[in-house]
């Protein structure tokens, strides 16, 4: 590996939220309340979930994204710089509180989330357009969908003209213009997305469905099944690729985990067969402890568990 492809960095254009978590015994059914435990409250957010991921696995990693003025936007700043991530362009915003995602977890590691995009709903062209430098010299854009689809465009936009490599994460689930997945290099979305994105005739089938989303734009599809493992098509094939053995306490982050771990691995160089095996490992160990960013693994424990 070149020490150029080395300094080149991740960049993850994403969300930040303060998650508060609750544990229950089982999630609550319409009009419902049930009693909880062990009520926690920590940073979050797709965007720097994943690149807060990436880093504690080796990454060098850029952020872009939004922040209120308040307590939870101060220790999400302060979190993300301890992993080591880049904050140059995350953006502290006046009078506008930092983005809230309420967790509820029950026994089987399930979780139900609702989210309040605060100063996230503020990341804007102008914003990004100043970070358009990193954009450029980075050799991956990692995006998500807790940010507003216009900045979105406009950063794979970027990407695209500059040749670097653009992995987006089509959650939380919604329709996308087909023009936008032509653009993108790699689709990781989770089974209930890629079926959203494929329309009303999507196969239940996964090879068919990533297939399917293949046959969009993309030169790489990962159709993540939980404990069932991903489905990935790439110019190569399609093929299955069984998840690690876990014992699944709180899943939440798993997905973010995953692509971290595997935007690392081609941050590195390997191919998408291993750095697909690394990610899985990453998402195994983080489901098996509880929280999100607070779960994900470092570089040494991904290596055991080979």
């Amino acid at each position: 590996m070149s020490e150029k492809a080395i300094k080149r960095p991740i960049v993850v254009l994403g969300s930040v939220n303060a998650d508060l978590m609750l544990r229950c015994a089982r999630l609550p059914q319409p009009g419902e309340t049930v009693h909880g435990e062990d009520f926690r409250t920590a940073p979050g957010g797709k965007g720097a979930n994943q690149a807060v991921a990436a880093a504690r696995l080796g990454g060098r990693v850029e952020f872009i994204g939004c922040v209120g003025d308040d307590a939870f936007g101060t220790e999400a700043r302060t979190a993300l710089e301890r992993e080591g991530v880049g904050t140059t362009h995350l953006r502290t915003r006046a009078d506008v509180p930092t983005g809230v995602a309420m967790i509820l977890v029950e026994q089987s590691g399930q979780n139900s989330i609702a989210l309040a995009a605060g100063a996230n709903a503020c990341l804007d062209l102008a914003q990004v357009d100043d970070a358009a430098a990193a954009i450029a010299g980075a050799s991956l854009l990692v995006c998500q969908l807790e940010s507003p689809l216009d900045a979105v465009r406009h950063a794979i936009g970027i990407a695209r003209r500059h040749g670097v490599l653009v992995l987006l994460n089509p959650a939380p689930a919604q329709t996308l213009p087909p023009a936008l997945l032509a653009e993108v290099d790699i689709l990781v979305p989770n089974e209930s997305e890629a079926a959203l994105l494929v329309g009303a005739d999507a196969p239940r089938e996964p090879t068919a469905l990533a297939l399917a989303l293949k046959a969009q734009g993309p030169d790489t599809v990962i159709v993540t099944l939980g404990e069932d493992g991903i489905c990935l098509a790439d110019p190569d094939g399609v093929r299955l690729r069984a998840a690690p053995a876990a014992k699944a306490v709180d899943t939440t982050g798993a997905g973010d985990t995953f692509i971290g771990a595997f935007a690392v691995a081609l941050q590195e160089g390997q191919g998408t067969d291993s750095a697909a095996a690394f990610a899985q490992r990453a998402a195994a160990l983080s489901v098996a402890r509880h929280g999100a960013m607070a779960s994900m693994p470092t570089r040494d424990e991904c290596e055991s568990a080979r």
